[in-house]
């Protein structure tokens, strides 16, 4: 299981650091992506870290805005999320990749799915 944590409601402008946690399973072994889905919008990708933390891949509206990092000693996995704005949000999810498939886009790739955590951004 995955657990997104860290969403909230912050003002235009600001920050919030979301964090992606297992349990029953090692995310060492996985490449993690972030989505997010807006009210009836589809699912979009965010951003994908390979399982070395060397490569990382975003979306256009999201590169140089949020980062992502991880811990693989806390086994955690996390969204920095800077100047935000009331397009982002969305309840954001984090979802785990097979490490030897390259970093995708694609919802249907991922392979386990936690339950995700609501970013409120008010303007």
């Amino acid at each position: 299981q995955l657990q997104a944590s860290g969403g909230g409601l912050v003002q235009a402008g600001g920050s919030l650091r979301l964090s992606c946690a297992a349990s029953g399973r090692t995310l060492n072994s996985y490449a993690v992506g972030w989505f997010r889905q807006a009210p009836e919008k589809e699912r979009e990708f965010v951003a994908a870290i390979r399982r070395s933390g060397i490569s990382t891949y975003y979306t256009d509206s999201t590169k140089g805005r949020f980062t992502i990092s991880r811990d693989n000693a806390k086994n955690t996995v996390y969204l920095q999320m800077n100047s935000l704005n009331p397009e982002d949000t969305a309840v954001y999810y984090c979802a785990a990749l097979p490490a030897d498939q390259p970093l995708t886009s694609k919802v249907a790739e991922y392979t386990y799915w936690g339950q995700g955590t609501q970013v409120t951004v008010s303007s």
